[in-house]
């Protein structure tokens, strides 16, 4: 009833005149629809290579690794970056609920108390009650479009977080393989340096019986000190690994680790790299930059409606009552109408929406930025893990040939019939090319690691799930 008289009395009705007249002053002021913009990057019809194994969201169970497994989970569950994160989503849901509240009446309770004295002895207390609301009402869809730049932004959050789960996952299989080659590379030098310490004592006794030149012991004795040199440099990068893992675990160091696995395993068969469109919604980071864009989109919108009359309604209901029995039947209810029409600021409201749609493009070009990003490094992957297989067959072709060239020339010292440093350079092509093998397969790993990291998805953690 209260409802009705206020909407048919005369103050009302000159309210409403008036915010029509403010809200024609502004009309050409405003766009009721904002446009994210045209897409600024036209996709590729399709990458340059593709497999035929279905692509894994859990991409690292590829490498059919059980210890490599139970790593990654543990990252997932302990990283401190990934923890942090997972707050900062929560934040923006925080602050996504508080923006849509706005959307409702505040209702606030209030109590009061006093005493006065009236005469000697004896004094007078009031109990005063009531009930307040507070209501803007959305009549341009400014705080709507507030709301839902805050629900946008808490939805790139949780693109973010899947994001850094990816990066994690991606980051812990690089630095176990680099950690796994590390430990691979130590065993094969201390068998170098055992062979090499076999020949110098070959040529030790080659000397003694006047058969060799004193300079064959001290270059093979060189070779030999160089074998223990890059020993010493393998067990720091075991060392250097151990940390890096330790953190993305979210440990301390562990002064004792040593070698996890020493094992590299073969390349998984090449994944479907699908179409380069579909990529766009399949990527975390790609769907985030996306969200940010339409949250910047309703702000833009927000801070132009900002220019528009806003009216707020505001209500009371109250009771002060000295006798108790009473309290509650006799109240006095209000309700008041404020319109508020912008006319003079200075500029400062145009400013805001001109920084707001400052804001939008910066947007708009960052995701477009991350989009030929996205197509770049899959590109990048497939082309660097093809040439990197090239050169892993070159590779052990040299090796091949390097080893049969080892044998015939010292077959040919030790029967007498050769020089030792045609020997000496073939043992050192041969062992350095041992080495440089063992790092590609290991760069052919990383490679592949890229590519699933540019390939996937999000994919749920644990602490989603729960």
């Amino acid at each position: 009833m209260l409802a009705d008289n206020l909407l048919l009395s005369p103050v009302f009705r000159a309210l409403a005149i008036l915010l029509l007249l403010a809200a024609g002053l502004v009309s050409g002021c405003f766009r009721q629809t904002v446009e994210s913009g045209p897409d600024l990057v036209h996709a590729p019809d399709a990458f340059s290579a593709s497999g035929g194994q279905a692509f894994a969201d859990r991409w690292w169970t590829e490498f059919k690794d059980p210890d490599l497994n139970a790593v990654v989970q543990l990252a997932l569950e302990q990283n401190f970056d990934l923890k942090t994160a997972w707050q900062r989503l929560q934040e923006a849901r925080a602050l996504a609920e508080s923006q849509s509240a706005s959307l409702f009446p505040q209702v606030d309770a209030f109590s009061e108390a006093a005493a006065s004295r009236v005469a000697a002895g004896t004094s007078d207390e009031v109990l005063r009650l009531g009930l307040s609301a507070e209501y803007e009402v959305d009549l341009w869809g400014r705080i709507r479009s507030e709301a839902d730049a805050a629900r946008l932004r808490a939805e790139a959050g949780r693109e973010a977080y899947r994001t850094a789960a990816v990066s994690l996952s991606a980051e812990v299989v690089r630095t176990w393989y680099q950690l796994a080659e590390a430990c691979a590379r130590l065993r094969l030098l201390r068998d170098q340096i055992n062979a090499n310490e076999k020949i110098l004592s070959l040529i030790q006794s080659r000397f003694d019986n006047g058969q060799a030149d004193r300079a064959d012991v001290i270059r093979q004795d060189q070779l030999l000190e160089s074998t223990r040199e890059q020993a010493h440099i393998a067990k720091s990068a075991i060392g250097v690994f151990n940390h890096q893992l330790a953190v993305l675990l979210g440990r301390s160091f562990d002064k004792n680790a040593g070698c996890l696995s020493s094992r590299l395993p073969g390349l998984p068969s090449l994944p479907e790299t699908g179409v380069p469109s579909q990529l766009l919604s399949r990527r975390p980071d790609v769907r985030e930059a996306r969200r940010r864009l339409q949250a910047a989109d309703k702000d833009l919108a927000a801070a132009q409606i900002s220019r528009y009359p806003r009216l707020s309604i505001t209500a009371t209901a109250s009771t002060t009552n000295q006798d108790p029995s009473e309290l509650f039947s006799d109240w006095l209810r209000s309700v008041a109408a404020n319109l508020v029409v912008p006319i003079v600021d200075g500029g400062r409201l145009r400013a805001e929406a001109d920084a707001a749609e400052a804001v939008k493009y910066q947007r708009l070009y960052e995701y477009g930025q991350i989009v030929v990003e996205a197509f770049q490094e899959v590109e990048d992957a497939l082309v660097q893990e093809k040439k990197q297989k090239d050169r892993v067959r070159s590779l052990r072709r040299q090796l091949d040939l390097a080893q049969q060239a080892r044998r015939q020339l010292t077959d040919r010292y030790f029967n007498g019939a050769g020089n030792y440093i045609d020997v000496l350079s073939a043992l050192t092509d041969e062992q350095q090319l041992r080495r440089d093998l063992l790092g590609a397969r290991q760069q052919l790993l990383e490679y592949r690691v890229a590519l699933y990291r540019a390939l996937a998805g999000g994919f749920e953690t644990r602490q989603e799930e729960n």
